[in-house]
């Protein structure tokens, strides 16, 4: 067989394992790249049981509808912690009298402030007993179908408490405010149930 004058078989074999060698280490740090970027897609990668659409959210990111999620992850020096701690609240009586069963508490921290929003399981009366203690406590209250939404701004800090059908949805916004943010939670809980 002839060869073909200017090729060389070990330069042309380096040259091959090298590039190899690239598309290897390129793959290797994709891998991060593709799980976060499904991760803000709203994908799961769970591979345990996911409940039911009628449970409502089940995590911190089931809460927030895209427009909030972003404008929420965004905000400078952010940071969300999901606990199962109980609800944040000046009505601690209520709480305590309510006992919610804490689903998830979504506690977010930034350079503007803080926001603790809970989401949690109470009795199917929980809207008309928050309807009738938290307006001593300065609450406003409001009945949307089955659902009672009370409500108190003191200075930087705005409190609402929403429960009807068995949900509880509870805000406590300090010195942070986005937009409708309250409103928006309350109907991703209360749609889904």
């Amino acid at each position: 067989m002839a060869r073909i004058g200017g090729r060389n078989v070990v330069f042309a074999w380096t040259v091959g394992v090298f590039c190899a060698a690239v598309l290897v280490v390129l793959a290797v740090l994709t891998v991060p790249l593709v799980t976060t970027g499904m991760g803000l897609l709203g994908e799961r990668t769970d591979a345990g049981p996911q409940p039911a659409a009628s449970d409502g959210p089940a995590q911190c990111r089931d809460l927030y509808p895209e427009a909030l999620w972003v404008s929420l992850q965004y905000a400078p020096g952010v940071a969300l912690e999901q606990t199962q701690d109980a609800p944040v609240s000046s009505a601690s009586a209520l709480v305590e009298a309510l006992a919610p069963e804490v689903r998830f508490t979504c506690s977010w921290s930034s350079e503007t402030g803080t926001i603790s929003t809970t989401v949690g399981a109470v009795g199917t009366d929980a809207g008309s007993i928050a309807a009738s203690a938290l307006p001593a406590q300065g609450f406003s209250c409001t009945e949307r179908a089955s659902r009672t939404l009370c409500a108190r701004t003191e200075g930087d800090l705005v409190e609402t408490i929403e429960a009807g059908d068995g949900h509880w949805v509870s805000t406590s916004q300090n010195a942070w405010h986005p937009e409708q943010y309250a409103s928006r939670v309350g109907n991703a809980v209360f749609s889904a149930g």
